[in-house]
């Protein structure tokens, strides 16, 4: 069997990853590689933090051995936090991962590979903290028009009573929160 993981993400449940999926088909056949028997991580989720299930399968198989080259379409897809994603890079290389990336179309290896690596994440959590910014301009705007009123109160992703309930039965933030499929932010705030 194939020890290659391919690793697809988008942002939510909304936007289609078929893009990604074709760039990294056309690489494998472009390349000589047999698609049959490769592993497929999909994400549909923010990228503002680790806590995704296909991004923990597929650490989950590194650690197991089960996986030894990653394809991305793009190296963001991993993270959009600079420190997530140099700490991740950094642990696959240390296990001797090939980490290939579709675009800009480089493989991470070397200290070219985590040099430029390191600079995708940077330009990820710049684009990121950017989209904040000018959305939180927006709202004020919004607001002094009438025209936003924000989340309903009352209104939450999940139930805050079944947070307390976890979290009393000794589970840590992070599994209620993969639990509840929500961030650890989001817990902690539950839990206040």
């Amino acid at each position: 069997m194939s020890k290659i993981g391919r690793l697809v993400r988008v942002s939510s449940k909304d936007q289609n990853p078929e893009g990604q999926y074709e760039a990294i088909r056309k690489w494998l056949t472009e390349n000589g590689q047999d698609e049959s028997g490769m592993r497929w991580y999909e994400d549909r989720e923010t990228g503002k933090h680790l806590n995704r299930k296909g991004f923990l399968r597929l650490q989950k198989d590194v650690g197991a051995g089960r996986v030894t080259t990653i394809i991305r379409f793009h190296l963001d897809r991993v993270a959009r936090n600079m420190l997530d994603g140099m700490i991740t890079v950094a642990g696959w290389l240390e296990k001797d991962v090939r980490i290939v990336v579709l675009t800009p179309g480089f493989e991470v290896k070397g200290i070219m590979g985590k040099a430029m690596s390191t600079m995708l994440f940077m330009f990820a959590e710049m684009e990121m903290e950017w989209r904040r910014r000018r959305q939180a301009e927006g709202i004020l705007v919004a607001k002094k028009l009438g025209k936003y009123r924000g989340r309903l109160p009352g209104t939450t992703k999940a139930q805050p009573r079944r947070a307390r309930q976890l979290r009393e039965r000794g589970l840590k933030l992070l599994e209620i929160a993969t639990a509840m499929g929500v961030s650890k932010s989001t817990v902690i705030r539950y839990l206040r």
